[in-house]
């Protein structure tokens, strides 16, 4: 039988209907609306679209958010210049610096962004003080990626107290927190990397399965334990005619998007898993809507730690 679909477009849109109500009563109260300020560096396609989604998704929910742009060619001076100003800002509770950024501003200046957002803006839970915060069970504010998979396991009926997790990815932004989260609510947790030996055996072993590596089908069926609970994080653009073929049938509706648009968007688990696990998050509409989601609930809940709400 195949495994359940792990809604994550309908879980965001719970999400998004819980916040909209609660925004409007912030902003009752504090005579504005909790405000958001996205900085996008370069023209990157990816990023435009994301960005645009965030924008009309916040302004749906009646968030303020507003665009500073920089161009390509900026110094990591000048954009940390402007995080700098939001930080000051009195009408901005939350602060996103979109990935990725341009390779010429450096190796470390995600992490140099990360460090200058103020933590109690840091709405990507990414600041130092924030992922401490996060190990020692006291964050409040959380990686909207890790946490909307949270929401996702949870909303969706899936035992996490008591579960073998595996987490495949150590990433700070997506493979060590949602560990953490999953720790936190009681399962017993393995993260798993390109240097675990015998990888496919130790995830074949979870109950819930996490991939976050960016590789496209790398996750077979050899990996997941029949009934388990599967969380495909994977999100890449793919143009390879070789990978689609690998990964989908001749007359499969994605090998059929594939020959229309010349490229699809992929996950890190292989379509055949679908047969063995219990639930499975799809790509696209699985844990993608829920990470713009959770940026309007910790936009809000920013906005509330500010003013004292919370």
């Amino acid at each position: 039988m195949p495994a359940r679909v792990l809604d994550g477009a309908a879980v965001a849109q719970a999400i998004r209907d819980e916040v909209r109500p609660a925004v409007a009563a912030f902003t009752a109260r504090a005579g504005r609306p909790p405000g958001l300020g996205i900085v996008l560096v370069g023209d990157d396609p990816a990023s435009e679209i994301y960005v645009r989604g965030k924008l009309k998704t916040a302004g749906e929910a009646g968030l303020r958010a507003d665009l500073q742009r920089l161009p390509a060619a900026a110094r990591l001076e000048d954009l940390l210049a402007v995080v700098e100003r939001l930080n000051q800002s009195e009408v901005h509770d939350g602060i996103l610096v979109q990935s990725p950024l341009p390779a010429a501003m450096g190796d470390d200046a995600e992490r140099r962004v990360f460090d200058v957002v103020r933590a109690d803006k840091d709405v990507d839970g990414f600041n130092a003080i924030n992922a401490g915060l996060l190990v020692q069970n006291r964050a409040r504010l959380v990686g909207c990626t890790p946490l909307g998979i949270i929401e996702l396991l949870e909303r969706s009926t899936i035992a996490i107290s008591g579960a073998r997790a595996v987490v495949i990815g150590r990433s700070d932004i997506v493979g060590k927190p949602v560990a953490l989260l999953l720790m936190h609510r009681h399962a017993t947790v393995t993260i798993c990397h390109s240097r675990t030996v015998d990888l496919a055996g130790v995830a074949a072993n979870a109950d819930i399965l996490v991939a976050a590596i960016g590789r496209p089908g790398f996750v077979t069926p050899a990996f997941v334990k029949p009934g388990a609970a599967v969380v495909d994080v994977g999100t890449t653009q793919v143009t390879d005619r070789a990978v689609v073929e690998r990964l989908f049938p001749v007359g499969s509706k994605r090998r059929e998007a594939f020959e229309r648009r010349g490229s699809i968007v992929v996950g890190d688990v292989h379509p055949a898993v679908a047969e063995v696990a219990g639930a499975l998050s799809p790509v696209p509409g699985g844990v993608g809507p829920l990470t713009i989601a959770m940026l309007l609930k910790n936009t809000l809940a920013a906005a509330q730690l500010r003013e004292g709400s919370t």
